[in-house]
Parts: C-alpha cells; structure tokens; sequence
C-alpha cells in the first residue's frame, strides 16, 4: 500500500491551516518541500484554493504516497507531486517552473529531520524563487537562546541525535540570520500546540 500515514500529521493540521490561511498569499502556487506523506498536502490545499498547492519530496516511497493520497482525495488547486531536494543548488521547479508562479514555500518539520545543509538550500532556494513580497513558512520544534522550551523537546533533540549526529532542533535565532543573508525578513513567529513555533518569512 503506497499510502504511508504520519500519526502527528492528524494533530497538528488545523492549527497549521489556520497560520496558512492568515499569512499565505491567496494566489499563485505554494510549493511544499519535504511533504512526506502527503497527508498535510490533501488536507490544506481544498482550504487554500485558489492558491495552487505543489508537493514535493526527495522520497520515492513519499512521492507514491502523495500520488496514492491525492487519488483518494483530489482537489482541482492540488498538484502533482514532484521530486526536488532542497539541497541542491538548482531546484527541479527552475527548469520546470509550474504555470502559475511560486509565491510561497511551506516547510513543515524538515529542519531538525535534516542536515544543516538542507536548511541552507531551503533559503537559498527561497532566495532564488521567491520573488519580493513572497512568503516562506517553516514549522517545527525550535530552540530559542540555545535552550529547550520543554523537557519532551531536550529528549527528541537527543532521541534525533542517536538516530544522526547531523539531526537535531535548531536555534531559531541562528535560522533567522541565516535566512536575513538571503534577503528574508522574519515578519511573525506563531507560538504553536506541543512547543512547535510556526515562522513566517517575507522575501525581500
């Protein structure tokens, strides 16, 4: 069965949408690096449209599940997933741009899965394909100061280092920086449910 389902998907969908509503543009296409499953990408683009929604991943088994997913549940504004990995320094969506023009990215729960690196081509991407006024928004556990906001956030980061030393929550600050080098404004951080921060940023 190519569908594949991520337990905090369920949890934590409605309180995305409600950010996504308020700070995404309401036209154009919304790229979503790193979609996984696929399930946030079914449920978010009915609400967004007519904002297109274009997944995408570097999984294989993740593509066939957005596929196996849209399927089930298609909507005219969801795209056809893509392959793209957020570390390479030309995106698959620049030769091959979608026909309406990429106004966001979402990035929901990548930065601590991933390498530092995948966080620098994620802003350097948004550097390159956003254009002024566009908006990246990155979801997920944060450190602030170089501390936990909670306990359960100390012991994932460790459980995320075990799995790989390259893995692990970010210091939101050393986020911020690195994407004001790109020409990135932070506008907003959301406070989110179970110590996650939703954090917008506008291009310049």
């Amino acid at each position: 069965m190519p569908q594949r389902h991520a337990p905090a998907t369920g949890r934590n969908r409605t309180y995305i949408l409600e950010v996504l509503q308020r700070v995404l543009p309401k036209t154009g296409t919304a790229l979503e690096t790193a979609s996984g499953s696929g399930e946030h990408a079914v449920y978010f683009a009915p609400e967004l449209a007519p904002l297109n929604w274009l997944p995408s991943d570097i999984s294989a088994e993740n593509l066939a599940s957005i596929n196996a997913w849209r399927e089930e549940f298609p909507s005219g504004n969801l795209l056809p997933p893509i392959s793209l990995d957020v570390s390479k320094s030309v995106w698959s969506v620049e030769t091959n741009p979608p026909q309406q023009a990429i106004t966001a990215i979402v990035n929901i729960n990548m930065i601590h899965i991933s390498p530092w690196n995948c966080c620098e081509g994620l802003l350097a991407g948004a550097e390159r394909i956003l254009e002024p006024g566009g908006i990246l928004f990155l979801y997920g556990p944060f450190m602030r100061g170089g501390a936990h906001s909670a306990a359960s956030n100390e012991a994932f980061d460790a459980h995320l280092k075990v799995q790989n030393p390259r893995w692990g929550l970010r210091n939101l600050e050393s986020v911020v920086a690195l994407a004001e080098s790109h020409g990135l404004e932070c506008i907003e951080v959301v406070d989110m449910p179970a110590n996650n921060l939703s954090v917008i940023f506008e291009a310049g």
